[in-house]
């Protein structure tokens, strides 16, 4: 997961954190390491979670990978957060991986997978996973399509869905195999549910 993925969420979770009727849980694993948080205010809450099922992506693990081992800076590498308040909603599922394979067998396998969701569009790009989100006006679909932000580069990302509900397989070289995320995100304007 690129490193300031979740950058955005954690301002809001310091902001809600500050704001009065507040409540903060921390969850911790056996070895004291925190695996859930969850902030309650009377305006909005944000929920994280580090102990992810790759089953919560909507797609299965490939053959063989293993999830990315935790970063020095302690990047998990795999989260579940939501955030939601008055109008509006976000939910982000994402886990990474290692594979020996090629690049070339992960993208033909997602690329299959994918396909129950949808048409597969495959985005070639040299910058890391960009996740095009949007809360909008859901009455306008055209600008809720989901589009390639980049053209050329040895990292492809495979999306399926809407700007609102979408899966989306980045996958890029790593040495003689690959690096992969499996992502799902779901976003809600005024009045849905996510």
């Amino acid at each position: 997961m690129p490193k300031n993925s979740f950058f955005p969420i954690l301002a809001v979770s310091f902001l809600l954190a500050s704001l009065p009727a507040c409540s903060v849980n921390v969850k911790k694993d056996a070895n004291g390491k925190e695996q859930q948080v969850d902030i309650n205010t009377v305006a909005a809450g944000i929920h994280v979670n580090t102990e992810v099922d790759a089953s919560e992506t909507g797609l299965p693990v490939y053959p063989g990978a293993q999830l990315k081992p935790e970063a020095k800076d302690h990047d998990n590498n795999r989260a579940n957060v939501d955030l939601s308040g008055f109008g509006f909603g976000l939910k982000v599922v994402a886990l990474d991986y290692l594979s020996d394979d090629p690049p070339s067998k992960i993208i033909a396998f997602y690329s299959g997978k994918l396909a129950k969701y949808g048409k597969v569009l495959e985005c070639h790009t040299s910058s890391d996973l960009d996740l095009n989100v949007d809360m909008h006006d859901k009455s306008d679909s055209k600008s809720n399509e989901l589009t390639c932000e980049g053209s050329s580069g040895n990292n492809v990302e495979l999306k399926v869905g809407k700007k609102d509900d979408q899966h989306v397989v980045s996958v890029k070289p790593s040495g003689k195999g690959a690096e992969f995320s499996l992502v799902f995100v779901r976003t809600h304007g005024k009045g849905a549910d996510i």
